[in-house]
């Protein structure tokens, strides 16, 4: 058995990483392409590996022969001098007497593989295969279908691919085992008239494809299942390999994302918070049948944006504004604000990170156990000219009650303090503590009161970045609106205003399922010694007591692919080792609760 390898590209698309050399000699998670390809090589005690070189190939020819001068593997290098004009099948055509000398694994240089892989498809018996893995979103280019036996049955281009058929796909890996047998007498004799036909600037997966058409091929699937891979074609491939091969530091680079982690495979996100009941699918399916024109068309101004929101929130349109998230209506609000602006902390830190033009006054409820303290609001309402609270509390889940909140809006009213009550969270409280200020009448008797929602946490759809802000008072609304675009939020984001009260009854059940998982949820967690906080929220604040919290969240995700947000390196948390899980369904719940209690054990 040898190896071949195609490294011949420029790898534009890698921009700045490959001015000085080919895609394999880019580094990943510490370590080049070319060292994890040789390391899996070796493993599988392949004693041959033939390189097809091209751009900056004495780089990459020096590198392996002062690096591997010892190794157990014989290098043979063959030079594409047509690197620049060319693409990989006239590469791999330049490697055909090489290929009739024994069976061959191909892969191609942009590939980063978990080691186990070569020797594996090594010891597999089928002598012909193609490497695949179950396709999902966030893949890009061929695909195959497969019959019953695993045999490969067609080779669908990307431009070819019917989205109706996604299930039936599985995603090339570019990773081969070709025999001597099959490359002389089918392989190479349609390479050798495809390229007549077509010339030298086309992939050689084409000629697998008319192959396969013709019912000529022998290759078989070999599913990847749940080992690492990646495809590295730009720079935000190579940032996202980096984070799924860095074990030391993965963790840390993917919270430093702040979301995308759909391209991350397989990824448990108890991170975010999402509701994971809604919206349904007959939604969704409403969505995409408008997909077409929604995409092309521009959005509403703010002020249709406004009016849909009043139909959804039930607030007269003048004093509810719609934001692209609850984050830009924080910063818009921000914005505004002058003077002493007291908040109840810790908390969602926009709160605190846009209010640049005050002062800011921390309520701190990190000493009466993370839980709000009536009183402490009101002496923060009797010297401040704002006080901010979120309610429930992101992360503790604490929440006041609609009696504690109006006797607070008093307090402030009589202080003539500004009160801002975010209640992003409110949905997913038991049915007896569930309230809303997005009301008329409390905005007509409270002036001084502004209300802030996510949409995107409790509504199911983040993608869409959504938020509300609701205020009776017209001035701030008024400077509030002027820090906004006309054009805030998407095409997308409107209609799901514009057609939300359809399924609002779906969406009252969906909260009253996450309230009753969390009760669920939180009974298991507790079984595990550890301390969970009461909670009203969509997710769960948990004590880990003597367990550094950090360590176990990387833990937690490098075995088990579940990402959590750690708090220990928060204000207010440090030299404490506190995490905040968010509330998915139940399956995902119990997968969460089984690997927590093999990381605790």
């Amino acid at each position: 058995m040898q190896a071949l390898m195609l490294a011949a590209g420029m790898g534009k698309r890698l921009g700045k990483y490959t001015d000085d050399n080919t895609k394999c000699m880019v580094k990943v998670a510490g370590k080049r392409l070319i060292d994890y390809a040789v390391e899996a090589i070796i493993e599988a005690k392949i004693n041959k590996c033939v390189l097809v070189v091209g751009y900056k190939a004495e780089n990459l020819m020096r590198y392996i022969e002062e690096k591997y001068a010892g190794a157990p593997v014989e290098f043979v290098f063959l030079y594409n001098r047509e690197y620049a004009t060319t693409n990989n099948i006239y590469s791999f055509y330049l490697a055909r007497d090489e290929l009739v000398k024994d069976d061959t694994v191909l892969l191609e240089s942009d590939l980063i593989f978990d080691k186990s892989l070569i020797r594996r498809v090594c010891e597999c018996p089928d002598e012909n295969l193609a490497v695949v893995a179950k396709y999902e979103s966030w893949m890009d280019g061929t695909v195959v279908t497969c019959d019953e036996s695993g045999k490969i049955t067609q080779f669908i281009e990307k431009t070819d691919m019917n989205y109706a058929m996604l299930s039936q796909y599985y995603k090339t890996v570019n990773v081969y085992k070709l025999s001597k047998k099959f490359s002389q007498s089918v392989y190479l004799p349609f390479l050798r008239a495809y390229m007549q036909a077509y010339g030298k600037n086309c992939y050689y997966e084409a000629v697998l494809k008319v192959v396969a058409h013709l019912s000529l091929s022998e290759l078989k699937a070999y599913f990847v299942g749940d080992l690492p891979w990646y495809e590295i074609d730009n720079a935000a491939d190579l940032d996202i390999a980096n984070v799924l091969f860095s074990k030391k530091d993965s963790y840390d680079l993917l919270i430093s994302k702040f979301g995308g982690y759909w391209r991350y495979p397989k990824l448990l996100d108890f991170c975010y918070l999402v509701n994971p009941y809604f919206p349904p699918k007959k939604f969704t399916e409403k969505l995409n049948a408008e997909f077409a024109s929604l995409l092309t068309a521009y959005p509403s101004g703010l002020d249709v944006q406004n009016m849909n929101a009043e139909s959804v929130f039930g607030v007269e349109h003048s004093r509810i504004l719609v934001g692209n998230g609850a984050a830009e209506l924080i910063n818009a609000l921000g914005a505004v604000c002058r003077g002493k602006f007291a908040v109840s902390l810790p908390t969602f830190n926009e709160y605190v990170r846009c209010f640049r033009h005050a002062e800011i006054v921390p309520v701190d409820n990190s000493g009466r156990d993370y839980q709000f303290d009536l009183n402490a609001l009101y002496a923060a309402a009797e010297t401040a000219d704002w006080l901010c609270v979120v309610s429930p509390d992101n992360p503790s889940g604490c929440l006041l009650s609609k009696k504690e909140i109006l006797a607070l809006a008093d307090r402030c009213e009589s202080c003539g303090t500004q009160l801002v009550v975010d209640e992003s969270f409110i949905d997913f409280a038991d049915a007896d503590k569930k309230y809303t200020l997005f009301d008329d009448e409390i905005l007509d008797r409270y002036k001084n009161l502004t209300v802030i929602r996510s949409i995107s946490k409790s509504y199911g759809v983040p993608g869409l970045r959504l938020g509300v802000l609701a205020s009776g008072n017209d001035a701030l609304i008024a400077a509030v609106r002027r820090e906004m675009q006309i054009w805030n939020i998407n095409s997308f984001a409107e209609y799901f205003l514009q057609i939300f009260n359809l399924y609002a009854k779906s969406y009252a059940r969906a909260c009253e399922r996450v309230a009753a998982e969390r009760r669920r949820f939180t009974a298991a967690l507790e079984t595990l010694g550890v301390k969970v906080y009461p909670s009203q929220a969509n997710f769960v604040m948990i004590d880990l007591n003597e367990v550094d919290s950090h360590k176990f969240c990387v833990k937690m995700l490098n075995k088990h692919n579940i990402l959590i947000k750690d708090l220990s390196s928060k204000n207010y948390f440090i030299g404490k080792n506190f995490i905040r899980v968010a509330i998915r369904d139940e399956k995902d719940n119990d997968i969460f609760l089984a690997a927590m209690k093999d990381v605790l054990s």
